[in-house]
């Protein structure tokens, strides 16, 4: 598989360690997580409630097996979803942290697909 620019995910987003956590999925993962990031998110929820941190998220080949993870995710109980992320991402660090030069001037935000 390619990078986290070229693969679809199911992710989630969090507005600090233990804060609000939104569940998610899309086929352009840097693309959705600037949205984000920068508020544009059509979903209300996680930009009222801060959701701006990647703290985990997973590849899959079909649209279909990320919209059923994602549905499955959305049913569990907050525990389960904090062990989830805290077993792959311990110290809740952004995942994204990196992938947006916005101190370049040449740089524009990526676009998402429809």
């Amino acid at each position: 598989m390619g990078t986290h620019r070229t693969f679809i995910a199911t992710y989630i987003m969090a507005s600090e360690r233990n804060g609000w956590i939104y569940v998610g999925m899309t086929s352009t993962l840097v693309a959705r997580v600037w949205k984000h990031k920068t508020g544009t998110h059509p979903d209300g929820y996680s930009a009222e409630h801060g959701c701006v941190q990647l703290v985990w998220f997973e590849r899959h080949a079909w649209v279909v097996n990320a919209i059923r993870r994602e549905k499955r995710l959305k049913k569990w109980n907050r525990d389960w979803k904090l062990k989830l992320i805290e077993d792959t991402n311990p110290q809740w660090r952004d995942l994204a942290a990196d992938w947006y030069p916005v101190h370049d001037p040449d740089w524009v935000p990526p676009a998402e697909d429809a």
